[in-house]
């Protein structure tokens, strides 16, 4: 068992005071506020960026992607550490040193003369990114005082939806304009700020320290289960799923880690990821929402850009301004919300959400080739509603019945089904929708009377005269119909999917209000 660093016989320790307050709390917010913008930013600034970073450094399309899933691979298995960590180091020093680690990753990244090099760095960057937004929800709910905690996470919520907005067209603007090495070197005078300034401000917060044992079957077990599950869900379409002996391997070794890794958790006394948290109703049923709801709302942010790229020829610059308008009205809103969603039920504002987002996904649903910049970036603007009254909600939701020393692990456990769940969204969504592409592809070639005269006239006629060039203009129009009628069905079932999460939202039980406290560092 665990023992605290306050009381020599062993005994727990008192919970922390809970009335510390930074010299300035608009200074610290802003900090810490910064430094998980930055880690979510660089969850996405480098994707548009692949194609030019793997000419620079003499690598293939498919080794470029590597860049992306290093990052999530050792992002994913960060998270749930999270608990662990603050437990042993608390929350403070914890933020302090992960940030300026992320700081010297991101240096190193930008360093990177082989693409080797520049995974290993995307790696360890991943890595010490992991317990960063947690610690940082845990930190801003400490510091604000009970009343206006709400505003606390509604800021959270907002650099969730719009750094990973920004992200790309952030990552476009400096490869265009500069060189790729700029979208890691940003991060350099950030990370030391925000790192500087919570070191200052934070100086003297009391925390409950703990030396827990290191529970070595739960991290191995996590790392192979994780690690392997995540490495099939990014390589998944690329390697034809199942149709591949890597794919087999891999999942069989998904599913052993990760089923020895949930039974020994559950029987562990000091487990590195304590998932006993789930024994709160609140968390259990709000964790739940918010990893269906995010998981939809993953799948709209990279199958829109990919549509209107793909189907309307958007450049990557142009598609990521007609998808921004989705961060207009979170960022308007987020005051707001943070201080007066409080004065109702929750569960009606994370109701209504769903319900704008369920719209939304069934006009697309509607879409076809011919639809213009404008339909699509107000459709966008819309869902941003949605957004705005989504996270906040249902953050408070799921962190309303921990205790107060419970919320960094929470929050650290949550996130990391959360990422888990865009990664499932991710890798499902762009597989259904080529399935559905395909599907609808052979069903609109079936139709097309191959030998009759008319068709034969038709088709001489795309190709000026060229039969074989209007055969292949025709299978384009064909392909691109196919593809759209793909990308309606999945955006129907999306719709379906927000309205079925607001069962869960019900399933939650008042009051949300967050306990007082949260120095403590994520014990049992």
């Amino acid at each position: 068992m665990s023992t605290t660093t306050a009381d020599a016989s062993g005994a727990p320790a008192p919970a922390a005071p809970t009335a510390f307050r930074p010299p300035n709390l608009a200074l610290t917010t802003i900090g810490l506020a910064l430094a998980s913008f930055m880690q979510v930013l660089d969850i996405t600034i480098a994707n548009v960026s692949l194609p030019t970073i793997a000419g620079n450094l003499g690598a293939s399309s498919n080794q470029a992607t590597w860049v992306i899933t290093s990052f999530a691979v050792s992002n994913a298995i960060a998270l749930p550490l999270t608990g662990y960590m603050t437990r042993r180091f608390g929350e403070r020093k914890l933020f302090i040193w992960a940030t300026f680690a992320f700081v010297i990753a991101s240096l190193l990244c930008g360093l990177a003369s082989s693409m080797g090099f520049l995974v290993a760095a995307r790696a360890l960057q991943g890595f010490v990114a992991g317990p960063m937004y947690p610690v940082t929800q845990a930190l801003l709910i400490s510091i604000y005082p009970p009343a206006k905690r709400g505003q606390a996470i509604a800021l959270l919520a907002m650099v969730t939806v719009v750094a990973p907005i920004c992200g790309p067209i952030l990552g476009g603007w400096i490869t265009d304009n500069y060189s790729w090495e700029w979208i890691f070197f940003i991060n350099v005078p950030i990370g030391i700020f925000a790192s500087v300034v919570v070191a200052n401000q934070l100086r003297g917060r009391p925390e409950k320290l703990e030396t827990p044992k290191m529970d070595y079957v739960g991290l191995i077990t996590l790392i192979i289960g994780v690690g392997a599950l995540q490495t099939v869900l990014d390589l998944g379409n690329e390697e034809d799923w199942f149709e591949s002996t890597k794919i087999v391997w891999l999942s069989i070794a998904a599913v052993l880690g990760l089923a020895v890794f949930l039974i020994w958790e559950l029987t562990e006394k000091d487990p590195i990821v304590n998932l006993r948290l789930f024994r709160h109703r609140n968390f259990a049923f709000g964790t739940m929402a918010m990893v269906l709801g995010y998981s939809a709302f993953f799948a709209v942010g990279l199958l829109v850009p990919l549509w209107l790229q793909r189907n309307l020829g958007y450049t990557p610059i142009w598609a990521g301004f007609a998808t921004a308008p989705i961060g207009v009205l979170p960022v308007l809103l987020t005051p707001l919300v943070g201080k007066y969603a409080t004065r109702f039920d929750l569960r009606i504002l994370a109701t209504f959400a769903f319900m704008v987002m369920a719209f939304t996904s069934f006009i697309r649903s509607g879409f076809n080739l011919d639809v213009d910049f404008q339909h699509v970036a107000m459709v966008q603007l819309w869902q941003g509603l949605g957004v705005a009254l989504f996270f906040m909600p249902v953050l408070t939701i799921l962190l309303s019945d921990l205790e107060p020393h419970e919320i960094a692990a929470g929050s650290g456990l949550a996130t990391f089904v959360r990422t888990l769940g865009g990664s499932f969204a991710a890798s499902l969504t762009t597989w259904a929708w080529n399935q559905r592409s395909t599907i609808h592809h052979a069903q609109l070639t079936e139709h097309i009377p191959a030998h009759d005269p008319a068709m034969q006239q038709t088709v001489a006629a795309l190709g000026n005269g060229d039969m074989q060039r209007g055969a292949m203009m025709l299978n384009q129009m064909i392909s691109q119909q196919a593809t759209q009628i793909g990308f309606n069905e999945i955006f129907h079932l999306l719709g379906i999917l927000f309205l079925l999460v607001i069962a869960f939202v019900w399933m939650a039980r008042p009051p949300f209000a967050a306990k007082v406290g949260g120095a403590a560092s994520g014990g049992h």
